[in-house]
């Protein structure tokens, strides 16, 4: 039985030992081949000093030596900490200090990088250093050892006993204000989520999935544990345009995608013609635009499309079946396996079919919470009034902060973040519907909606927008398009044309945040 994330691919190691289990650029490892690498680098972590459930970094790109770190240190008792490989080292060493990470994976280029933050990082022990060839220098503070030496000095040591429950990861996300939250997933938590997704993708070992994502970021790290609790293969890839990832689909016979609305835009512009071996591509992270989802089903008619909704918190909700695409493709579906999605007020009651409420998850993806902030996990993590009468522990679920309504069937409609809802002339509106219309018109690449302080309105309705290739864009035309299908009240006061793509987050959703301080600064230049 597979209850520990390690287990994962242990399991599928003893089923199909000489399946393949991982390739990057020119190397391929079977499972058994993985399987003895984790326990090979367990055993050197162990020789290290690692106590149970201390925290393990690993900041690199995907690579092989990526994987087997995070599944070595969970199998030596370990946590592990995928640090986002954009991270800049100010932002590594807030991570590693906030979490007390006490043994650090990276490569000797990032070491360099990181090295002026690495002493204030007082907690850790060893650093780890994958691709150095000589030994490297190790700061009073800590020990710095080679990749090699590491995984051939540690003889065969009893890992320390873990039970699912217990800590496993630790995922950083960015806020909506100050600094990025740590979700804290246990076994449990990442296990279950493996197996659901799993179940409704209907993945198999046949199934070779690719890796665009970051790991850091839990929709990224999904394309390993359900490849892994099936014994499918995944292909690691570190892309630098969006056309290098149709070239390996199609060299790798690639079965199976997985992307952020902002990816799915670039590439649906592209051709996808020499593609015959892809089975389903899921998103995630954001709305669809109608256009993209349409550009790409026209391009894949025999790729199934699975539109999901999920957050870090709670990792995935709910999932669209690809045969109600027709039927409903604005919505997020319903529930994932073993999970339920309630719709409730504000005083915890169930909203009536249609009624805007927020979005509660309840289930055995529910995480443990933030990482040492015990107030935003009771802002976010909170009692449900439970259905089982006669129960007197209460039970905690996720409040996502996410506005939705349920239809007469069961099936969510997303309507927008509490925390980025427009407040504009006593109206409360979602950004989501705006940017909805103005890719609905077809004159634009990327699009966002923000609000930003005004002193009438109380929040003015900015537009950015980018050009389509070789195409022009005129704010004026755009305003007078947007005015045919929007209310007054929700047409933008400003329209801000941009060439090139909008900014990104680290997982590669589009930057909400950056783009609101630009135009606010904008916004406070030209008042004054």
């Amino acid at each position: 039985m597979v209850n520990l994330v390690h287990d994962l691919i242990y399991h599928s190691a003893n089923r199909s030992p000489e399946v393949d289990a991982l390739c990057y650029q020119d190397q391929t490892i079977s499972y058994a081949e993985t399987v003895k690498k984790i326990d090979q680098l367990k055993n050197g972590l162990l020789a290290t000093g690692l106590e149970r459930q201390d925290r393990v970094a690993v900041y690199l790109e995907k690579r092989i030596e990526t994987v087997v770190a995070l599944f070595a240190a969970n199998a030596a008792g370990g946590v592990y900490v995928p640090v986002n490989p954009l991270l800049k080292a100010e932002q590594v060493g807030y991570i590693m200090s906030d979490c007390n990470v006490r043994i650090l994976v990276t490569s000797a280029e990032r070491y360099k990088l990181l090295a002026k933050i690495l002493p204030a990082c007082h907690d850790l022990h060893t650093v780890i250093i994958v691709d150095a060839a000589e030994n490297c220098h190790s700061d009073p503070g800590f020990n710095c050892l080679l990749w090699n030496d590491c995984i051939t000095a540690g003889s065969a040591q009893k890992a320390h006993r873990v039970i699912d429950s217990d800590m496993a990861a630790i995922l950083y996300t960015s806020g909506s204000t100050g600094k990025p939250k740590g979700v804290v997933l246990s076994h449990r938590n990442i296990v279950a989520g493996a197996k659901s997704v799993s179940e409704y993708l209907c993945n198999h070992a046949d199934d070779r999935i690719l890796s665009v994502l970051p790991f850091s970021f839990d929709y990224g790290m999904s394309q390993l544990t359900t490849a892994f609790h099936v014994g499918a293969t995944n292909v690691l890839m570190n892309y630098l345009l969006p056309r290098d990832i149709i070239r390996v689909i199609e060299k790798e016979a690639i079965t199976g995608l997985a992307a952020v609305p902002p990816l799915w835009i670039q590439l649906a512009r592209l051709d996808w013609s020499n593609v015959k071996t892809l089975r389903y591509i899921t998103n995630s992270g954001g709305a669809m635009p109608r256009n993209t989802l349409d550009q790409l089903r026209a391009a894949l008619p025999k790729t199934q499309v699975f539109l999901m909704y999920g957050l870090t918190e709670a990792f995935r909700s709910t999932y669209l079946p690809p045969e109600e695409i027709d039927k409903r493709p604005d919505s997020i579906g319903k529930a994932i396996p073993n999970a339920e999605i309630l719709v409730l007020r504000e005083d915890g009651s169930q909203c009536a079919p249609g009624e805007p409420g927020e979005l509660v998850h309840r289930g055995a993806l529910v995480s443990m919470g933030y990482w040492d902030d015990s107030g935003k996990t009771a802002t976010c993590f909170r009692p449900i009034v439970s259905k089982q009468h006669g129960l007197t522990i209460p039970e905690l679920a996720v409040w996502s902060g996410d506005t939705v309504r349920m239809d007469e069937e069961g099936f969510l409609y997303f309507i927008g973040r509490r925390d980025e809802m427009i407040k504009t002339s006593g109206y409360r509106v979602s950004p989501t519907e705006i940017e909805e219309v103005v890719y609905a018109t077809g004159m634009v690449g990327e699009a966002v909606a923000v609000g930003v302080p005004h002193p009438v309105l109380g929040q003015a309705i900015v537009l950015i927008a980018t050009q389509r290739k070789n195409e022009m864009l005129n704010d004026e035309d755009l305003l007078m398009t947007c005015k045919r299908h929007l209310p007054a009240f929700m047409l933008p006061s400003h329209i801000d044309i941009r060439q090139g793509d909008l900014p990104r987050s680290p997982n590669g959703k589009i930057d909400r945040k950056t783009l609101f301080n630009e135009m606010q600064h904008t916004f406070m230049e030209n008042d004054s």
